[in-house]
């Protein structure tokens, strides 16, 4: 199979390719180090082994895609579950002490965020700084939507919801 190491891997596992190009390519080269019965792998060690893969070992590449997709599903709901509980400790402290701080927060970040939006609609974005403008926007937005999920719940669980009952439906109709 020709081609260089992570288009091999792109090719049999994406899950694990597209691991290794962000920050979770620890993980990614560590389960590809397990295929070849490489303890603490590195990327190059990795490289030489998916280089010299046979057909049985291109199998177990995609077997270990499989069980780190399971595994990343996994700690998805673990990290819904933690921000979630984060989310309801803030909500619980803000009901105890009656803290206006996180409503003056959100009315300035949403101030800000509509502010910076209108003004864009209205003018021409500024050839100096435009940079500095796409950051703000992005940390805005982002800052936006934990805003709503703060106040109104995250749609993280309603999208759960929506594949239980999808699965359910599935085992319904068999």
């Amino acid at each position: 199979m020709a081609g260089t190491w992570k288009e091999i891997v792109a090719t049999v596992a994406p899950t694990l390719a597209t691991a290794i190009g962000g920050p979770l390519s620890g993980l990614a080269v560590a389960a590809l180090g397990d295929v070849f019965g490489l303890s603490d792998a590195t990327q190059e060690q990795v490289a030489a082994a998916v280089a010299g893969a046979r057909p049985d070992d291109l199998l177990k590449i995609k077997q270990a895609e499989i069980a780190f997709a399971q595994r990343m599903r996994e700690l998805e709901i673990d990290l819904v579950r933690i921000s979630a509980g984060d989310r309801d400790s803030a909500r619980q402290r803000q009901i105890a002490v009656k803290d206006k701080m996180p409503a003056l927060l959100a009315t300035a970040v949403s101030l800000g965020f509509f502010g910076v939006l209108v003004y864009l609609l209205q003018n021409q974005m500024p050839e100096s700084g435009k940079e500095v403008i796409l950051l703000l926007i992005g940390a805005l937005s982002r800052e936006f939507g934990n805003i709503m999920s703060y106040y109104f719940g995250s749609s993280s669980g309603s999208e759960q919801k929506t594949k239980i009952m999808a699965d359910q439906l599935k085992g319904d109709a068999k």
